[in-house]
């Protein structure tokens, strides 16, 4: 089973108010095990960038205005592919997968909005997991933010000082592993665990076994046990199984 931890980074809020997405962060499970499969990618919004966006992500201080002179290692967005250029190719890597997202109406509604921009095809609300809703349900009352999860499951985002698309789906797919019931919930027994399991492997069950193991205790253990029950007589459990 293959699903896709998601988030996206944006311009604000609204994308029917002109807000766009700068940045698509993706980490891929199969089998509730991280595959090392990772889709990562900036993206030109085509327009300014708020003030207030980049405070959140820190992406873009080019598209700021006034422009603001970039810090070492600041991710610029003019010269990255503009959403229509890169569109078809993520929406070829979700494919049919479940999406793993926190506060999964957000980022759906954005990415739509893009996808339907350019012409391709939309992903199904029904396609999206929200962690969101699982965390709320679990912990009803409790803080459900993603700093607020790890925090409750001990898990590290040190890293996270500000918003990263990557970087949370990393830590969101930890979240999420713990949020359905431990980090590998199914003990990695319903398949391989590797990209591209048969329909076989995906439905594996125990077999009884062609030859019976051979018996691990001794005959003078066996004579004993044999007449310890011999003293409980006729009426004993043992005679009877």
């Amino acid at each position: 089973m293959r699903e896709i931890v998601l988030d996206t980074e944006t311009t604000g809020f609204d994308p029917q108010s002109g807000d766009r997405i700068v940045e698509i962060g993706a980490v891929e499970l199969w089998n509730h095990v991280a595959s090392g499969g990772t889709y990562h990618q900036y993206i030109n919004p085509e327009r300014s960038m708020p003030q207030e966006a980049f405070e959140v992500h820190g992406i873009g201080p080019d598209l700021l205005e006034p422009p603001q002179t970039p810090a070492p290692g600041a991710v610029l967005l003019k010269d990255k592919p503009v959403f229509a250029k890169i569109g078809q190719a993520f929406r070829d890597f979700v494919g049919d997968d479940k999406l793993v997202i926190h506060n999964a109406a957000f980022d759906m509604k954005f990415l739509n909005a893009e996808l339907r921009w350019i012409g391709v095809a939309e992903i199904p609300s029904e396609q999206a997991i929200d962690t969101l809703a699982i965390a709320r349900k679990r912990f009803p009352g409790s803080p459900a933010t993603l700093d607020a999860l790890c925090r409750r499951f001990n898990i590290d985002n040190t890293a996270r000082t500000l918003h990263g698309a990557l970087l949370d789906s990393e830590i969101l797919a930890e979240v999420y592993l713990e949020l359905i019931g431990g980090r590998q919930p199914d003990f990695g027994l319903s398949s391989s665990g590797g990209r591209g399991g048969s329909a076989a492997e995906d439905n594996w069950r125990a077999q009884p076994r062609a030859e019976s193991l051979p018996a691990r205790i001794s005959d003078a253990e066996r004579k004993a046990h044999e007449a310890f029950v011999e003293k409980l007589g006729e009426n004993a459990l043992w005679t009877r199984a």
